[in-house]
């Protein structure tokens, strides 16, 4: 591949909800710039952007792909990013290094949640736009339906600039607003035509409504059109281009990416309306910065990390200093990636895309600069785990092989995160969704050996008392020679304040001095299991006032099981209760859907605290819960909401499990004792 200036080059996402027909969109993009012979099908797993094998099992898009395009002397770096909810981390990725968003819209299934989405993260990025509508040759395609739902949602700068030729299976061609011309297609090349007489009133309807908009965009325009002055095409496509690359306007197109109708033109439309790096602040010769945004971890090849050059070039052969972890790195080979492909380059330039192998410590996110001027770019803003899930190795060997796969894989990945329960000594591994965990065990079978299950996380119950109770803890025991001896009376009491408190009241030395931290200990570690369900127990005070001892036989080791009698014979006469985790629970949804959400969580126990108001019909739900009725409420969320519900949760206290669920739990405790193979 040659190399191109930075106003030559293109970078886009590609950005819409799953099965909108990202990646057939691609394919076509290849077959007519000619870098493939034929037009690659997700059915049969042979597109360029979905060339990972899970992407293939699956037939959707679960990573951030890289094809870059070369068109009419320009490349479209384009960024296939997944539809899928689980796998917005990915589109994050993409987005990050774009200078454009081309949205994809079903003509049949109109505007759709996970475009919403992306669509609002690329307005908080500030990112140009262009909307292509796809699938106009299916039954039911309806593009005014479409055009009046992408205006009703995003506003008039929504703007046609072509109009569809015919419906439907008869959909074949498309007519430019701004020069008048109409297109057909045959075998994805377009051929000129009359415009029908039939769309004259919706032409001029179109062309009309594209030179209002781009006049509200520039003065010297505007001027022209009041005066009723002739506005030429060329001022029109040069004020579009500022418009669009500024986010004023929305262009919108229409075709068929199966077809390869229409695909030529969106690709002229993405070279003449969407900012090249040079317009976005790109600085050809300045100091190095650039982002790795993605890493793809291979066991046998290693790490490719894939970059953006935002200032600079970064050269083969060079060392660079990577500014977020303060160190130097070295450059072998710099390649261009296109899906599994890799061609190598002397330089990738600025404003460009490339990848690189084998960099020693540099992870998605880092700035790599130069040491003696180095620079920091923002990072990567990723969203936070939302479900999670305990991790089980099947076998020994999997279990030793499992450290490094999990760290390998969130390398990859960074919207996984993995960590240790120190309570449970649980190996928890939390992602956006369950699908996302799901195929994560995928991928670590796949490409580490090592094959997991996944099963719902512990939930950390506790136990303590409700009332105040006396014990006595008597250790005697005598088998020929030395004997062992400790006697205590201790009482226990609920201590709100404090997870445990020990009191010394022992006078005149009934329990000598020596002996008293032993039957401390003895009751701390019998804490460690309660008597309910085998729960750590808390917020108890154990009060030691008296005891005997034996000359000879008496010692610490005696004085700590007697400690330990005490408290399991106490506890259960101080009315023992179980404790579960309350979660504070923050959930953002649309007003539409407010009922259903509050409905869902009174269903799961949940103490609604309020609701406000936060702007752009969106409502904020203050709510506490118990944990162990949240563990699927992603899932749960984002069926209720069709995706559009988003929540955060954190640990806020313990509260006393009800009777009807303490019985529950305490039969679940016998079970694993009688049967703990099963579990």
């Amino acid at each position: 591949m040659k190399p191109y200036a930075t106003e030559q080059i293109r970078n886009v996402a590609l950005a819409s909800h799953q099965g909108t027909g990202k990646t057939s969109l691609v394919e076509a993009f290849l077959y007519l710039a000619g870098h493939t012979t034929r037009l690659g099908k997700v059915e049969e797993g042979n597109t360029a952007s979905d060339w990972d094998p899970d992407e293939i099992k699956h037939q959707i898009s679960i990573s951030t792909s890289l094809v870059p395009v070369e068109w009419k002397d320009h490349k479209v770096n384009v960024l296939d990013t997944p539809g899928y909810a689980d796998f917005v981390g990915e589109v994050r990725e993409g987005l990050r290094v774009a200078d454009s968003v081309l949205f994809l819209v079903s003509a049949v299934d109109g505007l759709q949640v996970g475009t919403e989405t992306s669509w609002h993260q690329a307005d908080e990025a500030s990112l140009a736009k262009l909307v292509f509508v796809n699938k106009m040759d299916r039954e039911n395609a309806d593009y005014e339906g479409v055009l009046s739902q992408l205006r009703e949602r995003f506003g008039m700068r929504v703007v046609p600039v072509e109009v569809p030729l015919g419906r439907e299976h008869s959909f074949h061609g498309v007519v430019d607003v701004l020069t008048r011309r109409a297109y057909t297609y045959a075998d994805g090349k377009a051929g000129p035509t009359d415009v029908p007489g039939e769309l004259q009133g919706t032409l001029d309807a179109y062309r009309q409504q594209l030179v209002e908009a781009v006049c509200e965009t520039d003065d010297e325009l505007m001027t022209k059109y009041l005066d009723e002055e002739d506005i030429s095409d060329e001022e029109l496509m040069r004020g579009l281009h500022m418009a669009a690359a500024r986010g004023e306007i929305v262009p919108v197109l229409w075709g068929s990416a199966t077809g390869a109708v229409g695909v030529d033109r969106l690709l002229d439309a993405v070279v003449q309306y969407m900012p090249s790096p040079s317009e976005v602040g790109i600085s050809a010769n300045g100091q190095l910065a650039a982002l790795v945004f993605k890493t793809i971890a291979d066991p046998h090849v290693g790490r490719l990390s894939l970059f953006r050059v935002f200032s600079g070039s970064i050269h083969n052969d060079s060392h660079v200093f990577n500014a977020s972890r303060s160190h130097d790195e070295h450059i072998g080979h710099v390649v261009v990636v296109r899906g599994k492909q890799q061609e190598p380059m002397p330089e990738i330039g600025p404003g460009d895309i490339g990848g690189v192998a084998k960099l020693h410590d540099t992870g998605t996110g880092d700035t790599l600069t130069n040491k003696d001027k180095a620079v920091t770019l923002d990072p990567i803003t990723f969203p936070e785990p939302s479900f999670s899930a305990c991790v089980v190795a099947k076998t020994r060997g999997d279990l030793d092989k499992l450290g490094n796969a999990l760290s390998r894989t969130c390398e990859e990945d960074p919207t996984l995160h993995v960590q240790r329960d120190p309570e449970t000594g649980e190996t928890i591994l939390s992602g956006i969704g369950e699908s996302h965990l799901n195929i994560t065990v995928e991928r670590l079978k796949r490409k580490f050996g090592v094959d997991i299950d996944l099963s719902d996380p512990k939930v950390p119950y506790r136990e303590t008392i409700l009332g105040s109770a006396k014990a006595e803890g008597k250790h005697k025991k005598q088998s020929g020679g030395r004997g062992q001896f400790g006697d205590v009376w201790v009482e226990f009491e609920p201590c709100p304040e404090a997870e445990f408190e020990f009191v010394n009241k022992v006078v005149g030395g009934s329990v000598p001095k020596q002996y008293i931290p032993a039957v401390e200990k003895g009751i701390q570690e019998s804490m460690r299991q309660g008597p309910l369900a085998g729960y750590p127990v808390i917020n108890l005070r154990a009060t030691l006032y008296d005891g005997k001892y034996h000359d000879v036989d008496s010692s610490e080791m005696a004085f700590k099981i007697a400690g330990s009698l005490a408290f399991k014979e106490g506890i259960m006469k101080a009315t023992p209760m179980l404790l579960e985790p309350i979660m504070q629970v923050e959930v953002i949804v649309p007003e539409s859907y407010m009922g259903d959400v509050i409905g869902d969580l009174n269903s799961k126990r949940a103490r609604v605290l309020g609701m406000e108001p936060i702007g752009s019909g969106q409502q904020r739900v203050q709510a506490q819960a118990p944990q162990a009725e949240m563990q699927h409420y992603a899932t749960a969320l984002r069926s209720i909401t069709q995706g559009r519900g988003s929540f955060s949760m954190s640990f806020l206290s313990y509260d006393q499990v009800p009777a009807h669920e303490l019985q529950k739990i305490i039969e679940t405790h016998k079970d694993k004792q009688l049967h703990p193979s099963a579990h």
